[in-house]
């Protein structure tokens, strides 16, 4: 092990790329919060979602994890081209300076052991609130590792800004209480779904929208073909995690349900209280049909939010306090093609979001830019995704190969993709405020 001081430089194995390494961060006498920067090579920050640290435990790319509070983990050849550096930080929050430490270090390890330890002690600084503690950077190829100890009056702000990140207004009311209220109720109600409402929240965080309010509604496919996906208990699953996503959006702890076939069907919302089981009970109620009737299902919905057109023709934007999030469930094509088409045009003056999920074969990125695949089982939703005459942009589509495909956070980093931008255009048009 080697002990570094200020300044001090590590050349790293020519292992580390495909290896995984680990910092470990410590302080006495004052708390300190850490966080790391994955900075591109001018020095600044590749992206808000490169910022990781409790709140935001995993970089996009799977190549920074905050495995604890104070420690990181790193799968450096995960990382993308434009990552040329990644910067340890560490600062104060609320009262308090750097001059109040008794010690503190940085230590860095790999498979084999500790490579290297950086201390410092409030002495090394002034009044600060934040501090650089150490990189690691490539150079020629190479990673190396660099103990910086590089002092921040400002604190974190101060930080953000000098990677060129936006620091958010102050406001002068408090955070909303939503997703905190929920997270309790969640943990004495309902304590198997707290992992995925935290997933729900670091992915909504990624997305600048850890504040935000909206009503979810989950849309089911109940045609035959989904018969083995129900039975499995996918569907079950796949709910759940929409649910703490509703909840995390909205801390009423329910989401709206619709069932469509031959007929639509909206069963009572699914909740804290009725979640275990849910999908079970619900098709016992309406069982598998014939038939799959996309149109029906989006005009049965904007009835229910919109009951002023009566789920008809709108040609002029509709105000609401908050948007409506739909995720809309299937594994097959609609036998009413040009009424769907009709509906998601009217419901593109609605500040409504249609999210289409196709199970089977389809175009898996939500980057619209990449290329389908040739045997694609949902032409039709791709069409969708693209569909001229809209007022504005009101949907997204990506496939699976089956509701379990995806990790959660996987999972809820997908259901985001063009959210946020849809919400920018909804505004636009004065559909919300």
């Amino acid at each position: 092990m080697e002990t570094l001081s200020k300044g001090q430089r590590l050349l790293l194995d020519k292992q580390a790329s495909t290896a995984t390494l680990r910092a470990e961060a410590g302080a006495d006498g004052i708390a300190l919060d850490y966080a790391c920067f994955g900075l591109d090579a001018n020095g600044k920050l590749v992206s808000e979602a490169y910022m990781t640290f409790f709140n935001q435990p995993r970089s996009p790319c799977g190549g920074v994890t905050a495995t604890t509070p104070h420690t990181f983990s790193f799968a450096l050849a995960r990382l993308p081209a434009q990552v040329d550096r990644l910067v340890i930080t560490a600062s104060i929050d609320g009262a308090g300076t750097l001059r109040q430490l008794r010690g503190g270090h940085l230590d860095l390890f790999d498979a084999s052991g500790q490579l290297a330890r950086f201390a410092f002690t409030g002495t090394d600084f002034a009044d600060e609130k934040a501090l650089m503690l150490g990189e690691l950077y490539r150079k020629d190829g190479d990673w190396r590792f660099k103990a910086v100890g590089q002092g921040f009056n400002g604190g974190l702000d101060a930080l953000v800004r000098h990677f060129g990140g936006e620091v958010a207004a102050p406001s002068s009311a408090p955070p909303p209480p939503s997703t905190i209220n929920f997270e309790k109720r969640v943990a004495q109600q309902a304590p198997q779904l707290v992992s995925l409402v935290k997933s729900a929240g670091v992915s909504l965080a990624k997305v600048g929208l850890d504040r935000h309010r909206a009503k979810v509604c989950l849309v089911l496919d109940i045609s035959g073909s989904m018969g083995s996906l129900y039975k499995s208990g996918q569907v079950q699953r796949f709910a759940e995690r929409v649910l703490a996503l509703g909840g995390t959006f909205d801390d009423d702890g329910e989401i709206d349900v619709f069932l469509f076939g031959r007929h639509v069907h909206q069963g009572e919302p699914m909740g804290l209280s009725n979640w275990s089981s849910y999908i079970k009970r619900i098709i016992e109620r309406h069982p598998l049909e014939g038939d799959t009737r996309y149109g029906a299902a989006i005009e049965a919905v904007r009835r229910h939010y919109f009951p002023d057109a009566g789920g008809g023709a709108r040609s002029a934007p509709h105000h609401a306090d908050v948007p409506v999030y739909v995720m809309f469930v299937t594994d097959g094509t609609t036998s009413d093609q040009a009424m769907t088409e009709r509906q998601l045009r009217w419901a593109s003056h609605e500040p409504i979001f249609w999210q289409f999920m196709g199970i089977g074969k389809g175009k898996k990125s939500k980057n619209k830019k990449l290329a389908q695949f040739a045997d694609s089982d949902f032409p039709f939703l791709e069409k969708l995704d693209d569909l001229d005459g809209r007022l504005i942009d009101n949907a997204n589509y990506f496939s699976v190969a089956s509701p379990d495909e995806h990790g959660d956070a996987d999972l809820y980093d997908l259901l985001m993709g063009e959210y946020p931008a849809w919400l920018k255009l909804a505004r636009g048009q004065g559909m919300l405020g």
